[in-house]
């Protein structure tokens, strides 16, 4: 399923990672995935209020948990300016898909870097 949203569609993921060569563009192509795969959850599930939609986040936080291994193996890891990254668009695509009020710390609960 193609992402519909023209919000989600006109934004550069991960902009800040691509950006600095410290993380690797194979890695961080794949987070890039695991938030274009939330996106077309999100579409495709339409969650109701804010508790569906961090189950929704939540899942998607545990694949970028398995991801650290990745980047760890790559001489990289997910740190301070990542975490920033990684959350500033978790955050996005909420608000993206009209949840104003939903918390960036809550959306993101469940990581473990």
């Amino acid at each position: 399923m193609a992402v519909t949203n023209q919000r989600v569609e006109g934004y550069s993921f991960l902009q800040v990672l691509y950006a600095d060569g410290y993380y690797p563009d194979a890695v961080v192509d794949k987070g890039r995935e695991i938030l274009l795969g939330l996106c077309e959850r999100i579409e495709s599930e339409r969650p109701a209020d804010l508790t569906a939609l961090y189950v929704l986040t939540h899942a998607a936080t545990e694949e970028f948990n398995a991801l650290e291994a990745e980047f760890e193996a790559a001489g990289s890891e997910i740190e301070t300016v990542a975490r920033d990254e990684i959350g500033g668009d978790f955050l996005f695509v909420a608000r993206a898909y009209g949840f104003r009020d939903a918390d960036s710390e809550e959306l993101t609960a469940t990581r473990d870097w």
